[in-house]
């Protein structure tokens, strides 16, 4: 099996990013979205580290994979739940632990001081999603996510 090597995403990664972003739309919801509010939110988090991070997944040289985390605080907790998010992998990379390797990446960092977990939401009918994410440790919460309408129609 070819090593996957995870790192932090940069500036370089931008456009290789909101490729992924928009292909994860298009098969996850079926939904176009609009590039250049795309690529400005993409670019507002590799600017801002405090709006959350990206992580690129490297496989033979090659882009695999992305994961995106977030922040929630917890005073219940005293420490911060990392939001996992913006799960993608290149279709010709699935099945061979990319994503298995940006989870455990940031699972490590979720053990760490200061933070106590992960977390994330996945839609009521990915089936396919859950089992991935059950296989990897995560148990299914006791809360269901509510929302505002967004601009998406979501």
């Amino acid at each position: 099996m070819t090593a996957i090597t995870v790192r932090d995403a940069t500036l370089d990664d931008l456009e290789t990013i909101v490729r992924f972003n928009g292909e994860l739309a298009r098969e996850s919801e079926g939904i176009r979205l609009d590039r250049a509010t795309l690529r400005a939110g993409v670019r507002a988090l590799l600017d801002d580290a405090a709006k959350g991070r990206y992580f690129i997944a490297e496989r033979a040289g090659e882009v695999a994979g992305q994961l995106m985390t977030t922040y929630e605080w917890s005073d219940w907790r005293n420490g911060l739940f990392l939001w996992i998010q913006s799960v993608y992998v290149a279709p010709e990379q699935r099945r061979a632990g990319v994503f298995r390797s940006l989870y455990r990446h940031v699972e490590r960092l979720a053990l760490g001081p200061g933070h106590c977990g992960l977390r994330l939401y996945v839609h009521d009918h990915n089936d396919g999603a859950k089992a991935t994410y059950r296989r990897l440790g995560m148990v299914d919460g006791s809360y269901s996510v509510l929302q505002t309408p967004d601009r998406l129609g979501g």
